[in-house]
Order: structure tokens, then sequence, then C-alpha cells
């Protein structure tokens, strides 16, 4: 069998244990997905899904919302049934399991790609729903995404020595200063002639909440993922992920701005 052909298997052996429930999400069944990556003991299965828990975790998400834990019945003969332990997988919590399954098995290699594709795939799907919807629609989306990633920004901050209120405070400026070219919140509430007890995030067009919701996102990220420790750092790290998405917006702004150009004066001649 060529890898192709095995490739295709995997992703037809995925597709066919994949269920829905009544609302039409998509889960897994541990139970069918252990076999499928051949994992014949349960208790082995279970040691790398526990795993997928901790990294899962570990990226700012709750466990709870991609990992299920079920009762399952299944048949013992003569038309018996007993409950066994089950766990209801989110396909994110699927791509984490294959993730931190054996390399060596080619099932798991395939899985990774499958489940990687999956996302990819309705993240897509998300964008092109997501680029239809009015602007204060896509602003109420965005906001309600940047208030639930600010909190993971602060748990990773938390977790970097970013501990009182002033210390996030000024951990927020350093990022609201990359992004907006130094200028700190109370200049970018001054600038759009916010009221004391307006907030600024609450007045951003769709373009700008995405450009702060990157920038939380990357921070997170990054302070997890090189295990920043230290205010003067996470501040910095905040900083430096401010500046790259501001250079980001620039560059493609020029881009477009250079498209425009060039296709007026190829109209010209």
């Amino acid at each position: 069998m060529t890898g192709t052909q095995l490739s295709q298997q995997y992703q037809t052996t995925f597709d066919g244990i994949r269920q829905t429930n009544p609302d039409g999400n998509e889960f897994w069944s541990a139970r069918d997905l252990a076999p499928a990556l051949e994992y014949q003991d349960w208790r082995n299965f279970m040691q790398v899904v526990d795993k997928a828990r901790v990294a899962c975790a570990q990226s700012g998400r709750q466990p709870e919302d991609h990992f299920g834990d079920i009762t399952k019945m299944v048949a013992i003969g003569s038309g018996a049934q007993r409950p066994v332990p089950d766990v209801r997988l989110s396909r994110y919590a699927c791509y984490l399991i294959v993730q931190n399954g054996d390399p060596a098995k080619p099932v798991i290699a395939n899985g990774q790609t499958y489940f990687a594709l999956q996302t990819r795939r309705q993240e897509l799907a998300d964008e092109t729903k997501f680029a239809q919807l009015p602007e204060d629609k896509k602003r109420l989306t965005i906001r309600h995404e940047l208030a639930t990633h600010n909190k993971h920004l602060a748990a990773a901050a938390k977790g970097a020595g970013v501990e009182t209120s002033l210390d996030y405070a000024v951990f927020q400026d350093h990022g609201y200063k990359g992004l907006y070219g130094g200028l700190s919140a109370k200049d970018i509430h001054a600038r759009k002639g916010l009221k004391k007890s307006q907030k600024i995030l609450d007045h951003m067009g769709s373009t700008e909440l995405a450009a702060n919701l990157f920038r939380a996102t990357q921070t997170e990220e990054k302070l997890r993922r090189d295990q920043v420790r230290g205010k003067v750092r996470a501040n910095q790290t905040h900083h430096e992920v401010g500046s790259k998405v501001r250079s980001r917006q620039q560059g493609e702004a020029n881009h477009q701005g250079t498209g425009r150009h060039h296709a007026g004066k190829s109209a010209r001649t």
C-alpha cells in the first residue's frame, strides 16, 4: 500500500468514527479513537489523553471544554451491557492526543495531518462566515473573543511574575505602547475623546480590535513558550509583540498601497 493510500485509509477511519451531537457539533469518542490509533490497552491510551489535557491547560484553554468525561454502555454478550468510562473529545483534543502519541506509528503521523487539516478547514470556513458579517457584528464577535483571551493573557502574565493590579496595568501599557507607537492606554483613551468611565476596547472598530486580539494571543503564547520570568522581561515581551503586530499592519498597508499604485499606473498606460 502506498503512502497516499495509507493516508486516505486513515482519513476514512477518522471520518468514520466522528460523531455529532443534537446541536450539530462534532466530537470523537476516546473508546473509538484508541483502537483507531492502534492503542489496544485503555490505560496506556489514557496516559496519552492525560498528557493532552495538560497541554490543553498550558495553552490557556479550559480542558473541560474539550475533554468531557462520560460513561458508555458496551455489550458483554447475551444482550447484556455494562458501563465503562469514556471521554468525549473535541477536534482540538484529538489533535493534542495525536501530538502526544507515539510518533513511530504511521497512524499517529497521519492523525496529526488529518486533525491539523480539519482544524484549518474549520478556521477557513469560520473566516468566510465572519467576512460576511456586518461591521457591528464583527466588532462584537472580536470584542467577546478579546475579553476571553485577555483572561488567558492575565493568567500567563501572572505566571511570569506580573502579580498586582498595578503590575498588570504597567504590563498592558507596554503592549499598547508597542502596538500604538508609544501611546499608553491613557493616551489612546484621550485620542479617542472618551469619558473617564468609557473603555477604549468598547470604542474600537473590528480591524483595531483584531490587532489587539493578535497582540494578546501572541503575547500569551510567547510568555508560556519562552517561559518568561520576571515583570521586566514580561513587559519587554509584551512591548516586542505589540511592535511586531504594528510593523505587520504597516507592511500590509504599504503592500495594499503599492498594489493600488501599480493598478492606477497600469490603468493610465
